[in-house]
């Protein structure tokens, strides 16, 4: 039986996986208790293995169960996989949702750079503010990230008190914005904390992760180095690279182009919120060509080989204002997300090609990542004393040896969970006590999708083995009125004896009419389940697959 004081977390979205991050917090009996919602977030299609889906979001069948108990949803910060969702899901929904000032700009900028999105009030609550839902108390604690004002969630009840770290790392000279505020942090454990929900992203990396303020030392010694252009390449978001780019550019007497729409929209967003008070004004890509080879920077979306941006459309030699030549060089201020290997591959090959430096972490010190590496680890567990850890935010591998390292610190209860689990995190012993429904949502063009979609599944199918066509006119009798029609899509055109499949799939459709007994002729449902399996045989005997098949049976 739930108590009336009980505390309960829940990630719907966010364990197991990096990207699509969810959770949820509840607080009373679990059926007419209070729920908060932390982020909401996507992840990105995988053309491979989900061809035609961009974008994968929770979810969020229990909030919509719920949501005349949803007190509000609170986000971390701005990046894609905490908020890129809302758009879309918001409307299911409809809670409060409270934000830092910049967090709210780039979300107010990205809806409107959409089609008719519906109007979603975000609520500005100031760096180390406060903010009460129901009874949540929500504590926004200022931490180091690769984005402009992130923070850890303390969200106080009267169970105790829960951090929820979000994206974070300790760095002692941050270009943008104050370090991970240690002070508070001490403060909270020293008060007492009952459980910490904790970025497992860098669990698997010794060390600590490097400062900004060193990325922005070597782009200075490369842009000044170099002779010809320079394109620079990061993810839009990383406000802090933006500003050590601009730097640099401004040392070494170049101009800054901003080339890509997501990073003319966090630019602009990053002057209206002061983040990039001091910094040059940057160009547009129309001029781009008016500045000699050794005086001109670009700044390019694309670091993750996106088909559509800038730098992909550079490389490929097909962007309408922006070229690189031999001599030139493209600094990739990123890291690629796993996933993405083949596509960015596909644009240094191109690049290289053409003559053109390209310079990658691999050589040189230009990205450092946001996430928390073993020994940062251990500082937030030392300076917290949580009485239980659940790592989130990772792959089973990250979370593994995130749960390894916190009881190794002392850390006297750690619990590894999955999405969908029901944790209760006090008064008592924690544990898993119920599943919550948790799932994916595919976004399909303008439709959401749930994983089960037949669009889905059968494109899939699709990209694999192709589809064959059937059109067959019968009379009443069943006996064919005309010639069969067979359209035979993605499949190749000849056997490995060069005879044609065309052929060979319709001489196979009409043996098959004409070899069905009279009764399973004036049948056509049964006509064309026979013709179907035939024809998927044939193509199977023939090729050694099993495209899809749809056979239309006409009576004239």
């Amino acid at each position: 039986m739930a108590r009336p004081d009980e505390l309960t977390f829940a990630p719907l979205g966010g364990v197991g996986e990096i990207g699509m991050n969810l959770s949820v917090y509840g607080f009373g009996n679990r059926h007419q208790g209070s729920w908060l919602a932390v982020d909401l977030g996507v992840s990105f299609g995988d053309e491979e293995h989900l061809p035609g889906i961009d974008l994968i979001m929770p979810d969020i069948r229990f909030l919509e169960k719920e949501r005349k108990n949803l007190v509000g949803l609170v986000l971390t910060h701005a990046h894609e996989d905490h908020f890129g969702a809302i758009i879309d899901l918001w409307p299911k929904i409809k809670c409060p949702i409270y934000a830092t000032k910049f967090s709210a700009a780039l979300f107010e900028a990205k809806c409107a750079s959409e089609r008719n999105p519906p109007k979603i009030p975000v609520t500005v609550v100031p760096s180390g503010g406060r903010v009460q839902l129901g009874p949540f108390n929500v504590e926004f604690i200022p931490v180091a990230h690769s984005i402009p004002e992130s923070h850890a969630l303390a969200i106080h009840t009267p169970a105790g008190t829960v951090l929820h770290t979000g994206d974070w790392k300790i760095d002692p000279t941050p270009i943008i914005g104050p370090p991970t505020d240690e002070r508070r942090l001490r403060e909270l454990g020293d008060a007492g904390v009952l459980a910490l929900i904790g970025d497992s992203t860098n669990a698997v990396r010794e060390g600590r992760s490097p400062s900004e303020t060193e990325v922005a030392k070597t782009i200075a010694e490369l842009v000044k180095g170099a002779k010809g252009r320079v394109a620079v390449t990061t993810f839009a978001s990383n406000v802090a690279r933006l500003r050590a780019v601009a730097d640099a550019a401004k040392a070494a007497g170049r101009e800054v182009v901003v080339v890509g729409r997501a990073m003319e929209r966090v630019v602009q967003v990053a002057r209206e919120t002061g983040h990039l008070d001091g910094v040059q004004n940057f160009r547009g890509a129309d001029l781009y060509g008016h500045f000699p080879p050794d005086k001109v920077l670009a700044l390019c979306t694309g670091s993750q080989g996106e088909v559509r941006a800038a730098l992909a459309r550079i490389a490929n030699d097909d962007h309408p204002q922006v070229t690189l030549n031999k001599g030139d060089c493209v600094i990739f201020s990123s890291r690629t997300i796993p996933g993405n290997e083949k596509a960015v591959g596909g644009i240094i090959n191109g690049l290289v090609t053409q003559g053109i430096e390209v310079i990658t972490d691999r050589t040189h010190l230009v990205h450092v990542s946001g996430h928390p590496r073993r020994d940062e680890l251990r500082d937030m567990i030392s300076w917290v004393r949580p009485q239980l850890l659940i790592p989130v935010h990772g792959e089973a591998l990250h979370l593994f040896e995130h749960a390894k390292l916190a009881r190794a610190a002392g850390v006297p209860k750690v619990l590894v969970c999955r999405n969908g689990d029901l944790v209760k995190l006090g008064p008592g012993e924690p544990a898993v006590i119920d599943e919550l429904p948790a799932g994916r949502l595919y976004k399909d063009g303008s439709i959401l999708e749930d994983s089960k979609s037949r669009a889905v599944v059968e494109r899939r199918k699709l990209a694999f083995a192709g589809c064959a066509f059937v059109a067959i006119a019968v009379t009443d009798k069943g006996e064919l009125a005309d010639d069969p029609e067979v359209d035979l899509v993605g499949i190749p055109e000849k056997n490995t004896a060069g005879e044609v499949i065309d052929e060979i799939v319709f001489d196979v459709v009409v043996s098959t009419v004409e070899g069905l007994p009279r009764a399973r002729r004036r049948d056509p449902d049964a006509m064309a389940e026979s013709v179907r399996r035939a024809v998927r045989a044939t193509l199977n005997e023939q090729w050694g697959k099993k495209p899809l098949c749809y056979v239309h049976v006409l009576t004239v």
